[in-house]
C-alpha cells in the first residue's frame, strides 16, 4: 500500500475552506492553559470544518508561536472569538440559538455513543481546563452534558483527545 502525497489529498484552499457549508458546531475553551492544545483544538476544528473556537478567559489567543506550532496554519482557516469570560460567550450563543453542551464527567451526563445530534441545531461544546475541567460556573449555565465512556485506570483523556473524539462523533452522526 502507498501513501498518498500532499497533492493527492484534494483539500481544498484557504478561499474555499471560508466558502464551505460548516459543522454547526462551536467549540468553547473554557480557560485551558496549554498553548499546544489551544493550536491542536484549532488543527482539529479546520479537519472537521467547525464554524468556530472561542477562546475564554486565560485561553491564549494568535497569533502566537507556541500556537502555532500545532495548529499549523489552522488559525487562518478557523474563525475565532476571545471572550474575558466563558458565561458571556454562553449567553450570547443562548442568544444565537445553539444548545449549550459541557463535555464533562458530570451527574446525569450523556454518554457519547448515546447522543444523538439534530440535524437542524446548532450546538456550542464546552472543554474546560486542563486541571479543573469545565468551570463549575459555566457547569450551571449548560443545557445538557456529554461524557466520554472511558475503561482504563486514568480518570479523564487530554482535552485534545476529548475534542477530537467528541467531535469525530458529532460529525460522523451529521454529516456521514
Amino acid at each position: 500500500m502507498r501513501k498518498l502525497k500532499l497533492d493527492e489529498l484534494n483539500r481544498v484552499d484557504l478561499a474555499e475552506f471560508k466558502e464551505q457549508e460548516k459543522l454547526p458546531v462551536v467549540v468553547i475553551l473554557d480557560n485551558v492553559r496549554s498553548m499546544h492544545n489551544v493550536g491542536s483544538i484549532f488543527r482539529t476544528a479546520d479537519g472537521f470544518a467547525i464554524e468556530k473556537v472561542i477562546l475564554c478567559g486565560i485561553t491564549a489567543q494568535p497569533p502566537h508561536r507556541e500556537i502555532e506550532k500545532t495548529a499549523l496554519g489552522a488559525t487562518s482557516s478557523v474563525d475565532w472569538q476571545h471572550f474575558d469570560d466563558t458565561l458571556t460567550a454562553i449567553d450570547e450563543l443562548r442568544h444565537l440559538g445553539y444548545q449549550i453542551i459541557a463535555i464533562e464527567q458530570a451527574e446525569n451526563s450523556t454518554m457519547l455513543h448515546t447522543f444523538k445530534p439534530d440535524a437542524s441545531a446548532k450546538y456550542a461544546l464546552i472543554f474546560g481546563n486542563e486541571v479543573n475541567g469545565v468551570s463549575d460556573e459555566a457547569m450551571q449555565k449548560i443545557d445538557s452534558c456529554i461524557e466520554i465512556p472511558q475503561f482504563g485506570t486514568k480518570h479523564s483523556f487530554n482535552i485534545v483527545i476529548s475534542a477530537g473524539i467528541v467531535l469525530w462523533d458529532f460529525f460522523a452522526k451529521l454529516k456521514l
